[in-house]
């Protein structure tokens, strides 16, 4: 902080010395000026002659410590009154009556100041010039001895400002360390504390930045969360199929041939929990979303009946498209959120349909809204348990109901989530119809 202190410290001198000379030529041109009226009062004529008596007092008033030379010349037209000959003469043309004029000049080798005032009397053919003037020795002394006192006063303003900044500042960021000092805490503990720090009443200075940090510690916590709850469902769903694999194989080396079904089977439901779990996480994953893309529909659509139609055959379920002819569906998204969730809801409707049922992705629009139904002729889903059927792991129909992890409409409740759309269940009669809703 010395560099900017330096600089005003200079600009204060530079302004300073303009001010000082300025009040120190004015205040000296002012005596210089009542010694120069005082004389030019004296001036009068007698008898056709100009006659002036020199005042002492006119003199007396320019005397000082410094001992200035004080010169004076009177002159009528051009021929000299008294005074010094060669002291610089006025062009009269330019004088005044009224206002005395100042000006600097050279006389015998030193800078003088001039005061001259021009009188115009009765019955005398040519003007009166007076004039008066002083050496500078007196000004330059004052000039200086208010510029070192103010380069002292400055000085001290500086050396003040330097001892006091350490601490000011050091008072000043007294916030700053108890908020390091509240954040330094958490390490000593076992157990990560993502809590919003507790560090009083901040200054506005720091206020964003604690608040900033709050959040920060809030996404670390969700996403913390989000990786020990994703562990945990993981651990307790895997269990189940490893566990039946164990059983399995241990069949198979006595020779059990159903074993070797039993053991594909449950290959494969792991494989789908495995699956559907990630594809949870990355539906769950927090962050900032890659930039929007067009994603059509009808390609979409299309893509999961080609994936889903064996799934479809094996379970004796009529896969369709219905889309209006000729009709364009884009919506702002993300094709693989789009296409996940589309996949898991026509999972779903093959998975809890009836043998010989249709599972249907229809698709809508009007002028605010594209919509992506799919239905099914299952049995549906009663109205109140409904908010329950989108939590993790839900199986409404137990164990005796189709296989399955429970993890379909999670995923497409948190992918509707990340897309911004909207997720609505309703009766098909019979079966469930689901829509979610795309602002178009």
């Amino acid at each position: 902080m010395l560099g900017p202190l330096a600089i005003a410290a200079l600009a204060l001198g530079l302004f300073g010395w303009a001010l000082i000379s300025d009040v120190v030529r004015r205040t000296n041109d002012r005596v210089l000026g009542g010694a120069l009226g005082a004389i030019a009062e004296t001036v009068e004529v007698e008898r056709g002659e100009v006659t002036l008596d020199l005042p002492p007092a006119a003199f007396g008033m320019l005397e000082n410590a410094e001992r200035d030379n004080v010169y004076y010349r009177i002159a009528v037209g051009g021929e000299l009154l008294t005074g010094y000959a060669d002291l610089p003469a006025p062009d009269i043309a330019t004088l005044s009556t009224e206002e005395p004029r100042f000006r600097y000049a050279e006389y015998r080798g030193q800078r003088i100041r001039i005061g001259e005032v021009r009188r115009d009397l009765p019955r005398v053919s040519g003007p009166v010039v007076v004039q008066v003037a002083e050496t500078l020795d007196n000004r330059n002394a004052l000039r200086r001895r208010l510029m070192t006192a103010l380069l002292v006063g400055e000085m001290v303003l500086v050396g003040v400002a330097l001892a006091l900044i350490r601490p000011a500042l050091g008072w000043s960021l007294r916030p700053l360390a108890e908020l390091r000092a509240a954040i330094e805490a958490r390490d000593t503990r076992a157990a990560p504390d993502l809590s919003p720090l507790q560090t009083g009443p901040l200054p506005a200075e720091l206020q964003p930045l604690s608040r900033s940090f709050d959040r920060l510690l809030t996404r670390l916590d969700d996403a913390t969360t989000a990786t020990r709850r994703f562990t945990a469902d993981a651990s307790h769903q895997m269990r189940t199929p490893l566990s039946v694999l164990k059983l399995q194989v241990a069949l198979a080396r006595r020779g059990s041939d159903d074993a070797l079904r039993e053991i594909d089977e449950a290959t494969d439901r792991l494989e789908r929990l495995l699956t559907q779990l990630l594809t949870l996480a990355r539906a769950d994953e927090a962050g900032t979303l890659p930039p929007l893309e067009q994603v059509d529909l009808v390609e979409v659509s299309r893509r999961t009946i080609s994936r889903r139609i064996r799934q479809a055959i094996e379970a004796d379920v009529e896969l369709l498209l219905d889309d209006e002819q000729d009709a364009a569906f884009h919506v702002q998204g993300h094709r693989s959120l789009v296409y996940e969730m589309l996949s898991n809801l026509v999972d779903n409707a093959i998975r809890y349909n009836r043998p010989g049922g249709k599972v249907t992705i229809a698709l809508r629009k009007d002028e605010a809204n594209v919509h992506l139904i799919v239905s099914d002729d299952g049995p549906g889903i009663p109205a109140e348990l409904r908010a329950q059927a989108m939590s993790r792991f839900a199986r409404l129909q137990g164990e005796n109901g189709p296989s399955g992890s429970g993890l379909g409409l999670a995923i497409v409740q948190s992918s509707a989530e990340r897309l911004g759309a909207g997720l609505a269940l309703e009766d098909a009669a019979p079966g469930l119809r689901v829509i979610v809703t795309f602002s178009a």
